[in-house]
């Protein structure tokens, strides 16, 4: 069965924002330092609305901050 695989430009995005901390957008987006450090790392997938608020912060849709595939 295929699993599928979320990917984000997270880190990169806080860099060219200004080198913005973990705890800004966390600050920003309503939710702790460690979900952004989580959600960066890949260990924790954010919730569809989470994701957008994210986007948002950084004027971006979606799919320029996440990504998915299917891996078999």
């Amino acid at each position: 069965m295929a699993r599928c695989v979320i990917t984000n430009e997270i880190r990169k995005l806080r860099f060219l924002a200004g080198e913005m901390t973990q705890q800004q957008l966390a600050d920003r987006t309503e939710v702790t330092r460690q979900t952004v450090a989580a959600i960066e790392n890949g260990k924790y997938y954010p919730s569809l609305e989470l994701a957008f608020r994210i986007a948002q912060v950084f004027g971006l849709p979606l799919t320029e901050v996440f990504s998915f595939r299917l891996e078999e």
